[in-house]
């Protein structure tokens, strides 16, 4: 009924912010409408009942409470809903995009999928959005129906049938056909206030689904390096914004805990601490632990022997084998741990022993469908366009990666019923993945147009050199070692700053974190997660440009401006509540457009799975916020005295909102900021 009502009403997808208020109006007004329907019946069963006409009085009653109790829903629903939508932040584009393609349906009501173009404009002259549609709606009439209509007159009719809305200006057609759109300085301002009394909240989710998302996954018995540095911080962002945007979010250690090399590191843990079971070992160097047996696997028969002995009785559960397992799982994970603490990570573990018994399972359900092929012992599984088939069951009777990665896939669809599973993982394994997710789809546990499975694949990290990082002997590089280099260096760069002699020790640890941490982790984030990139302390670090170190001056700079001017945060929210925002500058204006592209930015965001976009972003706002500050005077000061003389209240609240989403967008990327630097 809705959607016959309202033919361009749209009901937004699995990714996308059901954001706006001209949706909302449109529901507010099928409600309003049915209310006052119901409204009306009321009162037409209340003049039955003094008429007296009706012989079954006491049914129209009941009817008549029935329609009261539903005019009530009906009441109190609407109210929630404007308060819901009142307090959320707005996706202008796809306010815009709702408005346009409601005039689109209007103009042309027999033309299926029109294009809908609607972008920020580049220059301040074509307006502060463009509609591009004509263009293409042009060559869809010429190629569909061979009429050639040129797209200035396409532009005219979309826009002689704009509906009533609050946020457009005006509208004005330039060049071939495109649609400039100025939006109202009271529309923008008024979004401005609400996101300064109510906080910065992401527009409500049609669906509260849930996200699954794997990441990090390092080895057991292996030390985290560089190269695990990449998937656990665009993990744990991309975990980070799926919860801000109001999912239910399970974060996935899929940790490498099972397989034969478990049988050498037992084996080697029995010769070197034959008491293990009743004295905790004291391993401290895992890392050499592990080089040392494998040395022995690979030179000793007899230890190598062993070893496969060890790897059976393993994974037929023998009491004492698991606890040696254990034993070795817990070092690692203590060193792991280090690490996630740096880098504010918080994640579940879930290796792949998880998955062990659900294998055979996974084998038969593939051989009862017809899927599997014997090769050489192997049991193999070819999937349609892929040329190399999965291994599930080696020729002696053993697990493969293929195995568990199913096994995995299979958990997270049918037992934590995931609607969106997302694996962070390098781009070597890009082919690896596309064939599991295939072999699920082909065996039939999801619908790609149902439930989105996707790999975000990632570069790798260079040197300098522009090739892989390594230390100077040809090492990969520890990333504990990486993350204390940081701190160093960062506490270089503060003292380079004179910033030791005006901070508390205190405050002066917590830059030195802020700095390191944020950098390391800006440094990444900031570029495509699709290309290598290279890493270099003194880049990330440098307070010019697009980095971590000048956001965050910038944005304690910002944060100084109000207690400078004695203007504390309880001044601040009454004036959020009492002043109107003026708009009038070129530079206000453009920074409080600036301030609302931040929906927009994180909806992409949550299609493409590129986190890079959020810190162009940020870039953009402080550069945008310094423009403003250098042309527009927040604190008028006497020259003579340096008194202040008057304080614009709504030039401190701009400052105030671009803060608040500055400090959104670094929680989303897992920086935090410091009050003084």
């Amino acid at each position: 009924m809705k959607l016959q009502l309202f033919g361009f009403f749209r009901v937004w997808g699995e990714e996308n912010f059901c954001s706006l208020n001209y949706c909302v109006t449109i529901e507010f007004a099928f409600q309003e409408n049915e209310i006052k329907l119901l409204t009306a019946e009321i009162e037409r069963l209340k003049n039955f009942g003094c008429l007296g006409v009706s012989p079954s009085l006491e049914g129209l009653r009941d009817e008549n409470t029935k329609l009261k109790y539903r005019l009530n829903f009906l009441k109190k629903s609407l109210q929630e809903e404007r308060s819901k939508s009142t307090k959320s932040m707005i996706n202008i584009n796809s306010c815009l995009q709702e408005i346009f393609g409601a005039a689109i349906q209007a103009a042309y009501p027999d033309l299926e999928n029109p294009p809908l173009v609607v972008t920020p404009s580049q220059q301040p002259k074509f307006g502060d959005y463009q509609c591009n549609s004509a263009m293409g709606i042009s060559q869809i009439l010429l190629k569909t129906r061979e009429q050639k209509v040129i797209p200035r007159e396409i532009a005219d009719k979309i826009v002689k049938n704009i509906p009533a809305n609050e946020c457009i200006e005006k509208v004005e057609i330039a060049g071939p056909g495109f649609i400039n759109v100025h939006l109202r300085k009271d529309f923008v301002s008024k979004q401005l206030s609400s996101l300064l009394i109510n906080g910065v909240q992401p527009p409500p989710i049609a669906k509260r689904k849930k996200v699954v998302v794997d990441f990090s996954s390092p080895n057991i018995a292996k030390e985290m390096h560089v190269g695990h540095l990449r998937s656990t911080i665009i993990g744990e962002s991309m975990c980070r914004l799926f919860e801000f945007a109001g999912y239910d979010v399970l974060r996935l250690n899929h940790l490498g805990d099972w397989g034969t090399q478990f049988g050498m590191l037992i084996a080697h843990l029995q010769d070197k601490f034959p008491d293990y079971l009743t004295v905790s070992p004291p391993i401290g160097d895992l890392q050499a632990f592990y080089k040392e047996s494998k040395r022995r696997f690979d030179t000793e028969e007899e230890f190598k022997k062993r070893a496969y002995q060890c790897v059976v009785l393993l994974q037929s559960r023998n009491p004492d084998f698991i606890k040696a397992w254990n034993l070795i799982c817990d070092v690692s994970r203590r060193e792991f741990q280090k690490i996630y603490n740096c880098l504010d990570v918080t994640i579940i573990e879930r290796g792949e022993s998880f998955y062990h018994e659900m294998m055979k399972d996974i084998v038969k359900e593939f051989e009862d469908k017809g899927f599997v092929q014997v090769d050489d012992g192997r049991k193999i599984v070819f999937v349609p366009g892929f040329p190399v088939p999965l291994t599930i069951m080696k020729s002696d009777g053993g697990y493969t990666y293929d195995t568990s990665d199913l096994a995995a896939l299979k958990h997270r669809l049918f037992e934590e019923k995931g609607d969106i599973l997302i694996y962070v993982v390098d781009s070597g394994q890009s082919v690896h993945f596309q064939t599991i997710f295939a072999a699920g789809q082909m065996i039939g546990w999801y619908d790609p147009k149902v439930t989105r499975v996707a790999h975000a694949a990632f570069g790798v990290v260079l040197g300098e050199d522009k090739k892989k990082f390594k230390t100077r002997s040809g090492d990969t590089v520890r990333l504990i070692d990486l993350l204390e280099e940081g701190l160093k260096r960062a506490m270089d760069k503060l003292k380079d700053k004179e910033r030791d002699k005006v901070l508390t020790p205190e405050e002066l640890k917590a830059a030195q974190t802020s700095v390191a941490f944020g950098c390391i982790k800006y440094a990444d984030l900031s570029h495509n997660r699709l290309n290598d990139y290279v890493f270099s302390f003194d880049k990330m670090l440098d307070d010019r440009g697009n980095t971590a170190a000048y956001l965050l001056y910038a944005f304690t700079r910002i944060r100084a401006i109000a207690r400078l001017a004695n203007i504390d945060e309880q001044m601040l929210r009454k004036a959020a509540r009492e002043e109107v925002l003026v708009l009038d500058h070129e530079k206000e204006w453009k920074l409080g457009k600036c301030i609302l592209r931040f929906p927009e930015i994180l909806q992409k965001i949550l299609e493409d799975l590129l986190l890079h976009t959020l810190c162009d972003y940020l870039y953009e706002l402080a550069t945008t916020f310094t423009e403003f500050y250098d042309s527009c005077y927040c604190v008028e000061k006497d020259r003579q005295t340096g008194q202040i003389v008057k304080v614009n209240m709504w030039r401190l609240l701009l400052c105030e909102a671009t803060a608040t989403v500055m400090a959104k967008g670094f929680d989303i990327l897992g920086i935090k900021p410091v009050q003084r630097m």
